[in-house]
């Protein structure tokens, strides 16, 4: 079986690496993993947003939102793309965007979904939409759905604050829709308390029968209301229950672990004796730290532990190595070792690599994978025993380089 050691000699030859070493160059340079793409996303939904807010910005620059068509209410329909009026979409966006800012797991599915509901609303009455817009919001929805990997932060707080937003949003929209429309009901809606019990019976599919859409624009309202309602309260419930759940199955499989936010901590790779007093001597230090290890061995009760492939984006990923202080690979295959240092290179260039060498033969080609610093105890105790039985004076700074390798 080819090693990556094997295969690191092809690394400096053929047009594909070089293109690998420019791009990496240039993620380095330009800092792509703290700002690319979330923030240009973000920003780009936030315009949307921004223009549903004031319709006058983007008609004033030659680009309506909407073409008039034949229907009197196609704004009010249209805006069912987001589930609340114009104004109030466009804050719902805003906030949607911060999401998108912070690598929102939930902004990226409320936002995908927001998009794909205005496609489809759109093509429903094309004549009245702006190619432009529909353009503009074709190509973005594309864009996030290449960029779904960027998206991957969640928690219960940013969970519960989004699905509180989403379900007030979808509730102001059939408020004001119903009691828009009010002459279109029967009997007819008058008042803001009659459009709000509507309201909420409607998004609650409980539908008592008592007031009921007579017209065609009213009743495609309803539709629009029933399939927002039933789609924000599912997502708000799985933004919600899916992380406890998550919790307390962790907790009833690993009694001993206690839940540890990670982030701000130190990543260990590995199970080897190396690994465990790197572990002894951060945890005296009160350093939090979080395992990866292929398979859960030995005695992991009262340690933070995920089991997986070390070298696999997901794994790291689930261990917050995108977060952490700093990610050690300590194990005693030093190719696992060098993966690891090139997923992460791919995962998050400004976390801090460390990587450990157990063959002397191996440690130039680990250099080549740039981690910040080597470490290879193996050769320092080489080095030790030569010095000892050839008589040779102890030099500390020749220890300390034998030791540590530090990449500029």
């Amino acid at each position: 079986m080819t090693s990556y050691f094997d295969l690191a000699k092809l690394l400096g030859g053929g047009s594909r690496q070089r293109l690998r070493h420019i791009y990496d160059k240039l993620r380095r340079n330009l800092y792509l993993d703290r700002w690319f793409p979330n923030i240009p996303l973000a920003l780009a939904t936030a315009i949307f947003g921004i223009f549903r807010i004031s319709p006058d910005i983007p008609r004033a620059l030659g680009v309506p939102l909407f073409k008039i068509g034949k229907r009197a209410n196609v704004d009010l329909v249209h805006s069912a793309l987001l589930g609340v009026p114009a104004t109030a979409a466009g804050i719902f966006l805003l906030l949607m965007a911060v999401g998108l800012w912070l690598r929102s797991k939930l902004a990226w599915v409320a936002v995908t979904l927001i998009l794909a509901t205005d496609l489809t609303l759109a093509f429903a009455d094309y004549a009245s939409v702006s190619a432009v817009m529909l353009t503009y919001n074709a190509l973005l929805l594309i864009l996030l759905c290449a960029a779904f990997g960027s998206f991957y932060r969640s928690s219960l707080t940013t969970g519960t604050l989004f699905a509180i937003t989403s379900i007030l949003a979808v509730l102001v929209y059939s408020v004001f829709g119903s009691y828009r429309l009010g002459a279109d009901f029967s009997p007819a809606i008058t008042s803001f308390t009659t459009a709000f019990y509507y309201s909420i019976v409607t998004m609650s599919t409980v539908g008592y029968g008592d007031i009921t859409p007579k017209t065609g624009d009213a009743r495609l309202f309803v539709v629009s209301v029933i399939v927002l309602g039933i789609s924000v309260f599912a997502a708000s419930l799985s933004a919600v229950l899916v992380p406890l759940i998550n919790r307390r199955i962790t907790r009833l499989l690993q009694p001993g672990k206690g839940s540890m936010e990670r982030m701000q901590h130190y990543v260990i790779v590995g199970n080897t004796a190396l690994a465990r007093n790197t572990y002894k001597q951060l945890s005296e230090r009160k350093q939090r730290i979080t395992f990866i290890r292929t398979q859960p061995e030995g005695d992991v009760s009262g340690l933070d532990v995920v089991v997986g492939d070390p070298s696999n984006l997901e794994v790291l990923r689930q261990a917050g190595a995108h977060l952490a202080k700093a990610v050690l690979a300590l194990t005693d295959d030093d190719s696992r070792n060098a993966f690891v240092i090139l997923a992460m290179r791919e995962l998050a260039e400004q976390v801090k690599t460390v990587v450990a060498v157990n063959d002397a033969r191996n440690l130039a080609s680990v250099k080549r994978v740039h981690p910040d610093l080597i470490i290879s105890p193996q050769i320092l105790g080489g080095e030790l025993l030569a010095m000892a039985l050839s008589g040779e004076k102890l030099n500390a700074d020749t220890l300390l380089g034998q030791l540590l390798h530090f990449q500029t």
